[in-house]
């Protein structure tokens, strides 16, 4: 049966990006809007570099005269001269170099954590559907991975092109001047370089996405194995995720290997190049001198300059591959950003500060659409979209739509406890899912205190509800900090009224630390009831006007159970309940019982009348009180 997470799959839910990848300059304007805030430092860092850069081009012309001192003209002042002068730019270029690459890593680091803090904040604001259809591994790899990628891009990398750049065109200048035979032979490389940085930088590019993939889904098993660990443990499957993660890392490799294989295929092809050129160079160099065409001096500055040009294109076809693999990394990212969520406020939507709690289902309907798995999602991987069953484990989604509501009309008036009751799949936890808008309605409208939900400013909307699901979701922090998760500003005297009328504080003090108790991850180190019980105590502090209970005490024992249902029927006074359950025994008492089977509303009535009227109703309940009479 399907679950209340498959049953919000919405055919007007977000899917995935599609488009192809951006170009390599796009990704990179993209990336550099991130850096927009910090322009002024990244300036000075740019001048700095830049500086740096132009120094070092003095330093051959410094040689020149150096050697022109001592072999031409036996001047030693002079050569003391130059070679302090020579002393006083290395300190200049040391000094000009701290600076800016200590400015462009401050702007690095500043970059990344601002493109983290956005990433996640729009992953936080995406839909049930979205997170319905991507691993958890997969986006948290791209939260630190792809964004760690990205970060020599904006900074250190655009630095480097551009004072690179500077020193490759100063030091063409230089040799044009020098000597431009010799300088046809240095720029005979340029041709072939171009011709092989546009084959290796596809490669790459791809190589590079390829990898960020896989690390993903690396990050996606360990995570699965590590979350569900005491499942793994109790049958004995550790081989058989190790096995899993062996297989994936081993993908990894052999990605991450081709990469390297063809960056440094790249390099080596360019540095072959560059040094065949410099032996040109030598060569024809020499004959020139010994023609008296071109003084020892002028050669070894020219030489210098030759190697310039080579440290220059072997550091740019660096910053090629680092380019092109921060681009890789930025199609993941951005494709994240991208996605928008079909659960936005309107343009036009309204406030609504004061709920009374009336709330109505107008002829609603609800379909979610799925696939027949031949899409893929926004990592790339060509993965089939899957979704989530109820014991945890993935299904691909079905072929073609699925209805789960059939055009349903619910009228329920400020302070009415209303149950809602059927067999699993009959569409209970869809039709509480409209109200915080976890998803919308298909046809029909859901409306609170007479305004369509649609309507209302999304924070307004929430701020009014209070809603306690059957999973419970702690936070690997303490007791106490769990339960304010419901008001963020209660005073602790506050959290502990709402852990006692929860039933939670006798146990919560028996603890060594109290509320201050940490719970670890996802409350590991307390029992599924003293859980559901802190998760209770947080509907009390949010002390809403509409509450939502989805089987909010399924996983308390009998004794537990009648504690928490008589702070529960304390709870509902003067609230607006919706109350999901199996156990009849706990909605006996509601004002009104709405018996759901198949997306349909098939009986309306209180216990008693339902009872008698033979129906859905009373066979459900038939079966389980007489089971219960029975083991009793």
């Amino acid at each position: 049966m399907r679950t209340a997470l498959v049953e919000a799959m919405s055919d007007r839910a977000a899917s995935p990006p599609t488009e192809k990848p951006a170009g390599l300059l796009r990704a990179v304007k993209r990336m550099l809007a991130f850096a927009r805030p910090y322009r002024r430092r990244l300036g000075f860092a740019f001048v700095a570099a830049s500086g740096s850069s132009l120094v070092w081009l003095v330093v051959p012309l410094g040689l020149q005269r150096l050697l022109d001192a001592v072999f031409e003209q036996g001047d030693s002042g002079l050569l003391d001269q130059i070679a302090l002068a020579l002393v006083g730019l290395f300190l200049l270029q040391s000094v000009l170099g701290f600076v800016g690459y200590y400015l462009l890593e401050w702007t690095g680091e500043r970059v990344v954590t601002d493109l983290r803090k956005k990433l996640y904040a729009h992953l936080l604001g995406l839909s049930a559907r979205f997170f319905s259809t991507h691993r958890t591994g997969d986006l948290t790899s791209r939260l630190t991975n792809d964004v760690g990628s990205v970060r020599a891009a904006v900074t250190t990398a655009l630095v480097e092109l551009v004072t690179q750049t500077l020193s490759l065109v100063g030091s063409v200048v230089l040799m044009v001047l020098l000597n431009w035979r010799l300088s046809l032979l240095a720029f005979a490389i340029v041709p072939a370089v171009s011709l092989l940085a546009r084959y290796f930088g596809a490669k790459i590019r791809a190589l590079a996405k390829a990898v960020q993939d896989r690390l993903a889904e690396t990050t996606s098993i360990a995570e699965e194995a590590l979350t569900a660990i005491r499942v793994v443990t109790a049958f004995g499957r550790q081989p058989h995720e190790s096995g899993r993660f062996d297989a994936s890392a081993e993908t990894l490799f052999e990605q991450a290997r081709k990469r390297i294989v063809y960056a440094n295929a790249f390099w080596t092809s360019v540095g072959l190049l560059s040094f065949t050129s410099l032996a040109l160079i030598f060569w024809f160099g020499g004959r020139e001198v010994l023609a008296d065409r071109l003084t020892a001096s002028a050669l070894v500055a020219f030489i210098f300059y030759a190697l310039n040009i080579a440290r220059g294109v072997g550091g740019l076809s660096r910053l090629y591959t680092t380019f092109s693999s921060a681009a890789g990394a930025s199609d993941r990212i951005f494709s994240l950003l991208d996605t928008q969520s079909e659960i936005a406020d309107r343009v036009d939507a309204r406030p609504l500060l004061d709920v009374r709690g009336e709330l109505a289902f107008d002829d609603v309907s609800f379909t979610y659409a799925a696939t027949n798995g031949a899409h893929s999602d926004a990592s790339g991987d060509g993965q089939s979209a899957r979704v989530p069953r109820g014991n945890g484990a993935m299904e691909d989604e079905l072929a073609a739509p699925t209805v789960v509501l059939h055009g349903v009309s619910l009228r329920i008036p400020p302070g009415e406890t209303v149950a809602l009751v059927g067999p699993s799949g009959a569409g209970k936890s869809t039709l509480i899912g409209l109200i915080p808008r976890f998803f919308d309605p298909t046809a029909g409208r859901v409306t609170l205190d007479g305004h369509d939900v649609r309507d209302i400013r999304l924070a307004d909307l929430r701020s009014g509800l209070a809603y306690v699901p059957q999973e419970t979701q702690l936070f690997a922090t303490t007791i106490g900090d769990n339960i304010r998760y419901g008001r963020l500003d209660a005073t602790d005297a506050e959290v502990q009224s709402a852990a006692r009328r929860a039933s939670a504080h006798a146990f919560i003090s028996k603890l060594p630390g109290g509320y201050d108790t940490p719970v670890g991850e996802r409350g590991i180190t307390l029992s599924g009831g003293e859980r559901q019980r802190i998760a209770l105590a947080r509907a009390f502090l949010r002390d809403a006007p509409v509450l939502l209970l989805d089987e909010a005490t399924s996983a308390l024992d009998a004794e537990s159970e009648r504690a928490v249902q008589t702070a529960l029927d304390e709870l509902m006074q003067g609230r607006t309940t919706l109350v999901i359950a199996h156990r009849l025994a706990t909605v006996v008492n509601a004002d009104r019982i709405v018996v759901l089977d198949e997306g349909r509303v098939v009986e309306t009535g209180t216990h008693s009348e339902l009872v008698q009227r033979g129906g859905l109703y009373a066979r459900l309940a038939a079966l389980q009180f007489d089971e219960a009479a029975g083991a009793a």
